[in-house]
């Protein structure tokens, strides 16, 4: 019986091996390249994505919900200096609600006490009285009449609304000429949410 005889396998040439190394090489270099973009890509797509989110919410904060700081203690109790709160854009205020309003550079915050039409009086004791019953202000630590130079009882004008500090005794508001009632105009919107300080996290009323 006569033995198969092995035939020689044909080795690659210097010149296969080099071009086989050579594609190699560059399917590895095409590989990083590929996920180096994509990488990129998801990257830039991500940024772009915050961008869009952090662009829309300080429109929302600018036009529909301004965030404003509070200055001063004439909203004490109710808001400390310091604190921060939103306020909704709107015109429809109801007494009792803190209204933030423009008056000259800057903007006050205050509650609203009576609106067009109504009539605002105050004895000597600091109670109020709007359209002849008196207002039940259970926000108040202290009455006072406080600083005020205007002919009561007063009849708020159109298009206005009376507004006062939550600190009677210290407070400049709608009792005074020099703040007077606030116009439609001038409101920047009804303060609705205080997020700082952390421990006074919440709705305000």
């Amino acid at each position: 019986m006569k033995s198969k005889t092995m035939q020689p396998r044909e080795l690659p040439t210097v010149e296969q091996l080099t071009a086989e190394l050579g594609r190699e090489k560059y399917k590895r270099r095409y590989k990083r390249v590929l996920r180096s973009t994509i990488y990129t890509l998801i990257v830039v797509a991500a940024g772009a994505v915050l961008v869009v989110v952090a662009a829309v919410a300080v429109l929302v904060a600018t036009i529909w919900m301004p965030v404003l700081q509070i200055y001063g203690a004439s909203m004490a109790p109710t808001l400390d200096e310091g604190d921060i709160v939103i306020s909704v854009k709107g015109s429809d205020f109801a007494p009792g609600d803190l209204v933030a309003f423009y008056m000259g550079n800057k903007i006050l915050v205050k509650r609203c006490i009576a609106g067009p039409g109504q009539w605002v009086d105050i004895d000597a004791d600091g109670n109020v009285y709007v359209d002849g019953e008196l207002l039940d202000e259970p926000y108040l630590t202290e009455k006072a009449l406080g600083d005020c130079d205007i002919a009561l009882p007063y009849q708020v004008p159109d298009n206005r609304y009376f507004c006062m500090g939550d600190h009677r005794s210290t407070s400049v508001d709608s009792r005074s000429t020099t703040v007077g009632c606030v116009s439609d105009e001038q409101i920047v919107g009804k303060i609705v949410f205080r997020f700082w300080p952390l421990p006074d996290f919440g709705t305000l009323r």
